[in-house]
């Protein structure tokens, strides 16, 4: 019976969750076994018929997981229950399979290749919410909102910005995704504590023809197994990536608060927000989305912990791997695709980003009136006091930031009415948004190649 929400289907794509499936883990495992005999075969180390006869077998429809974990029983190693198993199915050509390699040979290049695939998911799906945001930083360049600093109205911003600036961070992630892919998408056939001893004078040229048959890049030394550097980087990274999917979700759900409601989820005519409040649309999409960062987050320390292993290794790292790595990439799809979703049918409601910015009526706007008085003459210091003053005087008798400036004589020995009323208008403080919003999008599009 399952019980991790994996295995129920509740988090993770059909496509991701298989990668990661027993069958398509000792499939791999196999595959490799396959190529190794393939190359051994070529060099003349082994008979070609034992190659071939080992590349037939090797399937998991023939070694199956039943019978490995039945001898598993046996051996308390599942590689070498693997092993014993193919073999027997080979038959007299058995004694060739596995040849001059070790275990992490099979099982560090097999997690390579089921790396490569889940990676190619996770770039195809966070190129798509790169592009949406790009998309959508453009489409609202000018819708004018408040922004916010410590929860406060700070001064005006768009949500084309706001949206740039997320375009900008997960495009980010995209360029160290590319550039750890070389590292971790790498594979050994090193034998006992990685000098290649029990291959023999080819085992160079047996490493490289295997490699390539697989697709992969050899490791450029290695002990007995893969150094757990690697695959720290990309748990890491992972949660690095998860953590900025988490601040777009965090941002998206205070947004959606009632008393702000400036952009909110969408949320279908069927849809619940609650068991008894008929009235509740829920964020639910960004909150799980928050809610797995947490849990993506709590991997980091393990993946670092399996760094320092004892001398050319032990097997400290092998039973916390069978969780982290997994589960890493199976969360990061769920958060990805949810966050598509999230973006994709994103409801904007400019009405209530005009009314919001009329909330503090014009304090907002303080800042841009004392950097008009500073450049008329008054210095900035002198502005930043009296706007200090003039903004709370506003604030407690509950009037209007223009009213109370256009009754002071010192504001108005500086500046003209009309040229207050020009200042205090949110659109005409926006700085260099487009341009910025500009530089934003082709930082991000042209890391996605």
């Amino acid at each position: 019976m399952p019980v991790c929400p994996i295995d129920t289907g509740r988090y993770g794509s059909l496509e991701m969750r298989r990668i990661f499936e027993e069958e398509n883990r000792l499939q791999t495992m196999l595959n490799v076994e396959a190529a190794l005999a393939e190359a051994l075969a070529e060099v003349g180390d082994i008979p070609v018929e034992a190659a071939l006869t080992i590349r037939s077998k090797a399937s998991s429809k023939i070694v199956t997981v039943e019978k490995v974990k039945e001898r598993e029983k046996v051996t308390r190693h599942d590689v070498a229950a693997m092993v014993e198993v193919l073999s027997e199915e080979c038959g007299e050509h058995g004694e060739y399979v596995h040849w001059g390699v070790t275990s992490n040979d099979i099982t560090d290049t097999a997690l390579a290749l089921q790396l490569k695939d889940a990676l190619n998911i996770i770039k195809k799906r966070l190129a798509a919410i790169i592009e949406i945001l790009c998309k959508k930083s453009v489409e609202y360049a000018e819708l004018v909102m408040p922004g916010r600093t410590h929860g406060q109205h700070a001064i005006p911003i768009t949500l084309g910005f706001k949206l740039a600036v997320y375009a900008a961070e997960l495009a980010r992630s995209y360029e160290r995704m590319l550039q750890l892919s070389k590292r971790i998408l790498v594979g050994k056939i090193g034998g006992a504590v990685g000098t290649m001893a029990a291959l023999g004078p080819k085992a160079l040229i047996i490493e490289e023809k295997t490699m390539s048959k697989l697709g992969l890049e050899p490791v450029e030394i290695a002990t007995q197994v893969v150094c757990r550097d690697r695959l720290a980087e990309l748990v890491c990274w992972a949660a690095l990536l998860g953590s900025s999917l988490d601040r777009l979700a965090v941002e998206i759900r205070n947004l959606q608060r009632t008393e702000i409601m400036e952009v909110a989820e969408g949320f279908g005519e069927e849809q619940r927000g609650s068991s008894t409040m008929p009235q509740k649309q829920n964020p639910v999409d960004s909150e799980k989305v928050s809610g797995l960062a947490k849990v993506l987050r709590g991997l980091v320390t393990p993946a670092l912990e399996n760094v320092p292993l004892w001398h050319e290794r032990d097997l400290s790292n092998s039973s916390s791997e069978r969780f982290i790595i997994p589960l890493s990439m199976i969360i990061l799809d769920e958060m990805l695709m949810t966050m598509q979703s999230v973006l994709t049918s994103l409801r904007i409601y400019p009405e209530h980003m005009a009314r919001n910015l009329e909330i503090t009526r014009g304090r907002i706007m303080s800042e841009a009136v004392m950097m008009k008085l500073a450049r008329k003459g008054m210095g900035r210091k002198r502005a930043y006091e009296l706007m200090r003053k003039l903004s709370r005087k506003a604030l407690i008798e509950n009037r209007s930031l223009l009213e109370v400036l256009e009754e002071n004589p010192e504001v108005m020995k500086y500046v003209s009415f009309d040229e207050l009323k020009e200042t205090i208008e949110p659109k005409n403080y926006l700085g260099k948004n487009s341009e910025l919003i500009g530089r934003a999008v082709s930082y991000a599009k042209s890391k996605l190649g």
